[in-house]
């Protein structure tokens, strides 16, 4: 673990203890994958990540996201391996490899084919959030102009999700849209990329109604490093983000808290990748400044190799190991546990 200029030396070595025992569990993360990357995930004791590149893609594009995992599995084997259970997630930590789940962050590639979520799962997609920023066919993203809620499909996905083992995520999905899926739901939903509104009021971090909500029906709330989302913008550090984590878990509790670290790693800004994220469905009206923005993460962990600074911050608050194994991963595990196995 390289070490902070102030990191009192008892904890560093209490840290890096811990974190080689600890399965973590990165709830969301969208980098341009690459052998660096996972060299660094492995240099950053990341067992598995929640890899969700999918932002506005239709079926073809699904499809290729999916092929581009299994080429990246075969060419970098000693360092990664496909997840499609915890078993599997377990075993990536023995290996000494990261696990890779895929994720999308929409299910757009689904169009209006119900059918198409179990076909998905059986190809490795194991997460999917329902709206990427505005209205798909299930319901309204957070930057659409009217959330009118989940829609009469949208119970559908939900309950064909539910049915087939596919955790679904709220993270840029409308308010209003959010509590009917909460409470539509068979199977806990997971926030997997957040940060509280309580702490800063903009549109993309969510009310404490709703963390409390996703909580009290067993879900999960991964807090993000995004900078925009924190009061010190990209003046932030790891503390910064530990206070942010601190508040969610006075809110709901620690066993409803997990990392969902957001690094969007080696992506031009602006490039590309940015301004396809940012524009309606990829290339219609611009919906944020982010592609453009200079954006940092929280000084300490800004790369992935430095997570196990996250660690060290939680052993500092006094924070006790059992709590920290939980949110390094363990909350992550319980709850895909139960959700990633098919309704009986």
């Amino acid at each position: 673990m390289t070490r902070l200029a102030h990191e009192d030396p008892e904890i560093m070595e209490r840290a890096t203890a811990l974190h080689r025992r600890a399965v973590v569990f990165d709830g969301l993360s969208t980098c341009n994958w690459s052998r660096s990357i996972f060299e660094e995930m492995r240099t950053g004791g990341v067992t598995a990540v929640n890899a969700a590149s999918v932002l506005w893609e239709d079926l073809r594009g699904g499809l290729d996201n999916i092929s581009a995992w299994k080429a990246m599995f075969a060419e970098h084997a000693d360092l990664i391996r496909p997840v499609k259970t915890v078993a599997d997630i377990q075993a990536a930590k023995v290996e000494g490899r990261t696990g890779i789940s895929i994720g999308w962050q929409n299910t757009s590639p689904i169009g209006d084919r119900l059918q198409d979520i179990a076909i998905f799962k059986d190809l490795g997609v194991n997460i999917m959030q329902l709206t990427y920023n505005t209205q798909n066919y299930s319901g309204a993203g957070y930057l659409e102009l009217t959330d009118s809620g989940l829609t009469g499909f949208g119970r559908e996905v939900v309950h064909e999700m539910n049915r087939v083992g596919v955790l679904c995520d709220l993270s840029h999905v409308g308010e209003r849209t959010s509590f009917d899926v909460i409470a539509w739901s068979r199977q806990p939903v997971c926030i997997s990329h957040v940060l509280p509104r309580a702490l800063h009021d903009v549109a993309r971090n969510k009310t404490d109604a709703l963390l409390k909500a996703c909580a009290e029906r067993g879900g999960l709330i991964g807090i993000s490093l995004f900078a925009p989302g924190l009061a010190a913008g990209n003046d932030a550090t790891v503390e910064d983000y530990l206070d942010a984590m601190a508040h969610v878990i006075a809110l709901v509790g620690e066993d409803h808290v997990g990392l969902g670290c957001d690094f969007s790693l080696d992506h031009p800004r602006p490039g590309p990748y940015q301004n396809y994220a940012s524009r309606d469905k990829g290339y219609a009206r611009s919906l944020t400044e982010y592609a453009t923005a200079k954006i940092s993460k929280p000084r300490g962990i800004q790369r992935i190799h430095e997570i196990p600074h996250i660690t060290a911050a939680m052993l500092r608050r006094g924070w006790g190991e059992a709590t920290a194994l939980k949110l390094l991963g363990g909350n992550w595990l319980r709850l895909l546990e139960k959700v990633w196995s098919p309704e009986a």
